[in-house]
């Protein structure tokens, strides 16, 4: 597939770019011209799939090994971005977890689990990519949320709670940024359910196939999500399409919110 050239010449971050959103995410704004840093705590993973990306697009593409729950760990990133590619345009805060349980069923353990993975390391790289992306000229922070931060179910507490949030923190990120007049857009990605690993819990060990089948019944528009249904939405948002486009959501859920 031959891109437009939608993001050329800009500098990407894509976090738990080693499989499913991330990796699709990855591919699609290397495509379109950016060079990508893919970061993920399985490096093995992200390797491969830079290895793909740079297949087709040679030394576009490289994988960084990175928990997203350490503070330290974003500060070395970026300053590595900075060396090796002179800076940043476009940071998709990717990585999550998910987690199936109802308030009393869920462990205060697994609640902080979550919160630290799918909250506070969006916090952490909207806090420490802002300065570095506004050295670079500006650009645009993508934060995937999910609809289950719009709509709540009764056994998704700690889930329905960190992307609920990440909505709301996305909006404060660009209202500073507007104010600060440095340039950069923040959006939140509220994707339904999507044909990526992080769906294979949901079979429990049956058909898969058949489960998805199932939960796609679910959605008006008849199916499931593809990765690159919410690598495009990424990608306009990462795009200077999207220049007046800051402090929204953008569903990409099967009309499933307007029921």
């Amino acid at each position: 597939m031959i891109g437009m050239g939608r993001v050329d010449k800009k500098i990407a971050l894509v976090t738990g770019a080693a499989q499913g959103l991330g990796a699709a995410i990855a591919a699609m704004l290397a495509n379109e011209g950016a060079k990508v840093a893919l970061s993920d705590i399985n490096i093995d993973g992200a390797g491969k799939v830079a290895s793909g990306i740079n297949r087709d697009h040679p030394d576009r593409a490289i994988a960084i090994e990175q928990d997203v729950t350490d503070e330290a760990g974003w500060r070395r990133i970026l300053q590595q971005l900075q060396s090796d590619f002179g800076g940043l345009n476009i940071l998709v805060n990717n990585a999550g977890i998910g987690s199936i349980a109802s308030v009393e069923d869920e462990s205060y353990e697994n609640w902080r689990k979550v919160h630290a993975v799918d909250l506070d390391s969006v916090f952490l790289g909207c806090k420490y990519a802002v300065p570095v992306i506004a050295a670079s000229g500006g650009g645009s922070i993508i934060n995937i949320s999910s609809i289950s931060g719009i709509i709540a179910g009764h056994n998704l507490a700690a889930y329905n709670s960190a992307k609920a949030a990440v909505r709301h923190l996305s909006k404060s990120v660009a209202l500073h940024c507007a104010r600060a007049g440095n340039n950069i857009r923040c959006n939140s990605v509220h994707p339904v359910f999507i044909d990526t690993p992080i769906l294979d819990g949901m079979a429990q060990g049956g058909n898969r196939k058949a489960a998805l089948q199932k939960l796609g019944r679910q959605i008006p528009i008849g199916r499931i999500g593809k990765p690159d249904d919410v690598a495009y939405a990424v990608l306009y948002l990462a795009s200077d399409e999207s220049s007046f486009v800051t402090g929204s959501e953008l569903k990409v859920d099967g009309g499933i919110s307007a029921m």
